[in-house]
């Protein structure tokens, strides 16, 4: 592999204060094997390498008083939204149904234990913004600062990221807890988003910062 260009190093402090955890996509079709995304011939293993650092992110928001919002890539009954035939063996995935609503791989992943009280997001296209109800629930609950983990980090953690970035929130994604097909997509869409659209932390980064704010600030 050719070497690639440095990604933006962040040296700052990540907010605690108006802030929320957003979790991409952790699902189980895209941990599995034998769910539809695995039977159309995608090897989904590498993605499985973001699950530790999304579960420690999400207990460490919840330790912290920092809201958990959580998304999940789901289409309508019917697949009536599910668009352009793009990606890896459409027809065969548009066939079976994949992703679809009331499906038991859609579901988030055990290892998060998802609360009741805690948000869920159901979209049909890579960013967590278009045509959902995420902005009107971060305005609800005064979040100006997204901290962006899940999968993919090329497709929809860069795609929400990008929306967020402008949107003017405070985007910061978390490089280890995140997880692509391929390694340079991996890195390129984190280049890409240090570049313009928001920071690349790492966890430590978030736990230090977090640590240093007394928990009645944090949002």
């Amino acid at each position: 592999m050719a070497e690639l260009h440095p990604i933006l190093p962040f040296n700052g402090d990540v907010p605690k204060h108006d802030t929320a955890v957003l979790v991409v996509d952790m699902q189980r079709a895209f941990m599995s094997d034998t769910d539809s995304l695995g039977r159309s011939g995608l090897d989904m293993s590498p993605l499985r390498a973001a699950i530790p650092g999304c579960v420690k992110l999400v207990n460490l928001a919840r330790a912290s008083g920092v809201p958990v919002i959580f998304t999940r890539y789901v289409y309508m009954p019917g697949m009536v939204d599910f668009g352009a035939l793009h990606g890896v063996a459409p027809e065969a995935r548009l066939a079976s149904n994949s992703l679809g609503f009331g499906t038991e791989e859609i579901e988030l992943i055990p290892e998060l234990g998802a609360r009741p009280d805690e948000v869920v997001i159901d979209k049909s296209r890579p960013s967590a913004f278009y045509g959902t109800r995420l902005e009107p629930v971060l305005t609800g609950m005064g979040v100006r600062n997204l901290i962006i983990c899940g999968v993919t980090t090329n497709i929809c953690v860069e795609t929400t990221a990008r929306d967020a970035g402008q949107r003017d929130y405070g985007t910061y994604v978390i490089k280890d807890a995140v997880a692509e097909f391929l390694p340079e997509r991996n890195h390129y869409a984190l280049f890409g988003i240090a570049w313009m659209f928001g920071h690349v932390a790492e966890l430590a980064q978030v736990e230090r910062s977090w640590a240093a704010v007394p928990a009645s600030k944090a949002g």
